[in-house]
């Protein structure tokens, strides 16, 4: 089967292109990337005045199995994947069970590979049950696939046992992605702590917690000479603290999510949930500092954090309410609109931060359009105007503080290995919209 994607203008950060060009597609597998491909004996895709960037990839995401499929499943949350642009995600292992050996990590792989519309990471716990007192089956799991660890929702306390899973798993050249906040002063906090949530009356999550936490995790990194991920960071002085590690040659990279870099706790109601994450919203500094730490590259990587919770779970007090929203169909619209079009980070920069970084960090087949590379590929309309719907979401989630915001720019196509998988924003398969 050949394809050729005629007519767009292909950006692809990992090989510096960005200019008019076709891409063929053999069998799901570049072939070709040039001007004016001969497409007489293949399918033609018009994609004329678009965008074609590596499939986007988002390697912090929550897709609920196994146990909590009524917030949401692979069948749902790869749709709302495809549905945002995204070929590629990585789900936490914050189930019921707990993603923490081997046999689990066969079963949710040959789960994705039935019902996924993308491709899906399996990323296992790093201690038994996220309790964080013994280290789970980190060999085991390596080997069997698990493209990274941690007990992401928990903060590893003790230090021990997060040096011995450093200096395990360098062995296997896999990376710990933690989640970063002292456990002891953010106890029944369900905001920032600062003057909005003084004036609110609701206890505070103070950003010393995070950064208490990432310092940590920095110089148990250089002792160890091992790599550690530090989890949708929020805090400015916690930048700082990359930044500087960064420069010493600490092996500490960094993600940030589209809610860190565009919300503030002004927008924190007690009437409306869909506002408390973990880490909470911070102040404008630290919305200003995620800002300059991405351009800087202190910051590698954006991702999603997409945590959808079922209606009746989030429809209620702010302060009993679970944290987390869903975020794979609003991520990119949010990025460009908020990022890009406002000049804060040149179009490539900003691709590369979802695609080839991502890829690179995480050893991933994906992230470019090379020659020989699967035919991952997200077609975006820069100047699409839409307004965001959760009725029209394809995940399980609906709370989203995003709701009704006017955003300018999307994704309208999703090719995974060659095969469209979503098309002017809706998702198809089989040749059905909407259905697998």
């Amino acid at each position: 089967m050949k394809q050729v994607f005629k007519g767009g203008r292909v950006i692809d950060p990992k090989n510096n292109r960005d200019e008019q060009a076709d891409i063929l597609v053999e069998n799901g597998i570049i072939s070709e990337v040039s001007e004016d491909i001969d497409a007489s004996d293949a399918e033609i895709i018009d994609v004329t005045g678009k965008i074609l960037v590596p499939g986007l990839i988002d390697m912090h995401t929550h897709l609920r199995e196994p146990g909590q499929e009524a917030k949401e499943d692979f069948q749902s949350g790869s749709m709302a994947a495809a549905a945002g642009g995204f070929t590629t995600v990585a789900t936490m292992p914050n189930t019921s069970p707990v993603v923490d050996n081997a046999a689990l990590i066969r079963s949710l792989q040959t789960r994705a590979k039935e019902i996924g519309l993308v491709h899906i990471e399996i990323i296992g716990a790093l201690t038994k049950g996220q309790r964080g007192e013994e280290l789970a089956e980190l060999g085991d799991m390596s080997e069997t696939g698990a493209v990274a660890f941690s007990d992401d929702g928990h903060y590893v306390r003790s230090a021990k046992v997060m040096l011995n899973g450093m200096d395990y798993l360098k062995n296997f050249n896999k990376i710990i992605i933690d989640h970063d906040e002292e456990i002891s002063l953010v106890e029944e906090g369900v905001m920032n702590e600062g003057h909005c949530s003084a004036m609110l009356g609701m206890k505070g999550r103070p950003t010393v917690a995070e950064d208490i936490a990432v310092a940590r995790d920095i110089l148990l990194a250089e002792y160890a000479d091992s790599p550690v991920h530090v989890a949708h960071m929020s805090s400015a002085r916690s930048a700082e603290l990359v930044r500087e590690g960064k420069g010493r040659g600490v092996k500490v990279t960094a993600e940030v999510t589209p809610h860190h870099l565009i919300l503030t706790d002004d927008c924190v109601t007690p009437f409306d949930s869909s506002t408390k994450v973990n880490p909470p919203l911070r102040e404008s500094k630290d919305v200003a500092a995620m800002l300059e730490a991405l351009k800087d590259g202190t910051i590698d990587i954006i991702v999603s954090d997409h945590s959808p919770h079922a209606e009746e779970e989030k429809d209620r007090e702010y302060m009993y309410a679970p944290s987390g929203f869903p975020g794979l169909e609003t991520t990119l619209g949010l990025l460009l609109t908020e990022i890009y079009h406002k000049g804060y980070m040149g179009l490539s920069e900003l691709i590369a931060k979802m695609t080839c970084a991502p890829a690179e960090l995480f050893h991933l087949n994906a992230g470019s359009l090379e020659v020989g590379k699967p035919a991952d590929i997200t077609v975006i309309d820069l100047e699409k105007e839409w307004v965001v719907d959760s009725n029209q979401f394809y995940t399980r989630g609906t709370h989203s503080p995003f709701v009704g915001r006017h955003l300018k720019g999307k994704a309208v196509m999703t090719v995974v290995d060659g095969r469209i998988v979503m098309r002017d924003g809706k998702v198809v398969a089989c040749g059905e919209e909407g259905t697998l």
